[in-house]
């Protein structure tokens, strides 16, 4: 029996990326049966997934506000997850609003984590796991080149445009492989069925604005004893848009977040950025207290 899929998109802005991803989703060889899409004071959301979203899935949009910390990443996905699991979801397709699914995604996902258990029980047996635990599927994300309006990622052989994440693995269309660093999960393109979720928890909330929710996530999957598999078939196509290098326009959540994942697991995530940030003069490490801080122009500290 075919797994009831629900596609779960959390969204602020970038209407035209969201209508590529419907776009993707109404060419699927396996269709979700669910989609729900998570606006973060977006009222236009829900106008978007009328127009393009296909009348056969059952479409929900929630809503989650913003705080004066940013955006609300982590809650967003939890509330988007509550709302599949409502709808009687049993697997779980979390994507990225800049992400548009190749025609196998679904099926991929929802063939390596179907209800029966069978392939999780073959992957498990090469590691000699013999215990039951969470298993997050993850599949490979090709990054398109810059076009002049998102309506040109509509185009059906999408992959001879992408180009490959230079830390993640190129898989084969069947291969299924062990994820050896928990630190490489990301969420723009993951899947994992109703039970594990429930036992994961979902994201921290803890977390808001940008940075360091999903490297907790990684961790608690390592924590729980599960698995993060890399799955060939389930690419995903990120369509194209600026990004500050280091993102400087979230240098406070960046620092705030570090700081609680350090609570929590005892290293600091993002240290690439923080120490972007600290040759730029806008933040440092208190030697004292061990904590990053965001600083003023001058040096001195202001917040953490």
């Amino acid at each position: 029996m075919t797994a009831r899929t629900a596609v779960i998109t959390v969204v602020h802005g970038r209407h035209e990326h969201l209508a590529g991803q419907l776009w993707g989703l109404r060419r699927q060889q396996h269709p979700p049966a669910v989609f729900v899409a998570v606006a973060m004071d977006d009222p236009r959301v829900s106008d978007v997934v009328r127009e393009h979203a296909d009348a056969g899935w059952d479409t929900r949009v929630t809503s989650v506000p913003s705080s004066t910390g940013g955006l609300p990443l982590a809650a967003a996905r939890n509330a988007g997850a509550r709302t599949a699991l409502e709808a009687g979801a049993e697997v779980l397709v979390f994507l990225d609003v800049d992400c548009i699914p190749s025609p196998t995604l679904l099926g991929r996902y929802a063939g390596v984590l179907r209800p029966d258990g069978a392939s999780r029980q073959e992957t498990r047996s090469q590691t000699g796991s013999q215990t039951r635990s969470p298993v997050v599927a993850a599949g490979e994300v090709g990054y398109l080149p810059p076009v002049d309006h998102p309506r040109r990622y509509r185009e059906p052989d999408l992959a001879s445009l992408a180009r490959p994440h230079p830390a993640r693995p190129v898989l084969d269309p069947d291969e299924v492989r062990v994820a050896q660093d928990l630190r490489l999960f990301w969420s723009l393109s993951f899947a994992l069925d109703h039970a594990d979720w429930r036992l994961l928890g979902g994201f921290g909330e803890e977390y808001v604005g940008y940075g360091g929710e999903d490297t907790d996530f990684g961790q608690r999957i390592g924590a729980a004893g599960g698995e993060l598999l890399w799955v060939g078939g389930a690419t995903a196509y990120h369509q194209h848009h600026p990004s500050p290098d280091p993102p400087l326009h979230h240098l406070e959540s960046i620092v705030r977040n570090a700081n609680c994942f350090h609570d929590r697991w005892g290293w600091f995530p993002m240290e690439g950025w923080l120490e972007r940030f600290a040759a730029l003069g806008l933040a440092g490490l208190d030697k004292e207290t061990q904590r990053w801080r965001v600083l003023t122009p001058a040096g001195r500290v202001t917040s953490d």
